[in-house]
């Protein structure tokens, strides 16, 4: 008999249990859905800063590839042969 009361649920007991499911598992789903659009967001930025990165990497490695050109020839004090 014990057994047979724990069983009886009432419908409003299951109606009630059924919302309450349902709200927690809207609210988990939202969650969620907060993290996955933080996700992409951060992993967009990160995306940009690194294009920007190599951007001046290039920018970097293309002045050290140029000649040297001597900037003392005008100078008043420096290079020269009539020294």
């Amino acid at each position: 008999m014990v057994s047979i009361q724990i069983f009886n649920f009432s419908s409003k007991s299951l109606l009630f249990f059924g919302a309450a499911t349902t709200t927690l598992l809207l609210s988990v789903g939202a969650f969620f859905i907060i993290l996955l659009l933080l996700g992409l967001r951060k992993s967009y930025k990160l995306k940009k800063e690194n294009d920007r990165l190599e951007a001046i990497n290039r920018k970097i490695a293309e002045e050290k590839d140029k000649p040297y050109r001597d900037f003392t020839e005008g100078h008043m004090y420096g290079g020269g042969s009539d020294n």
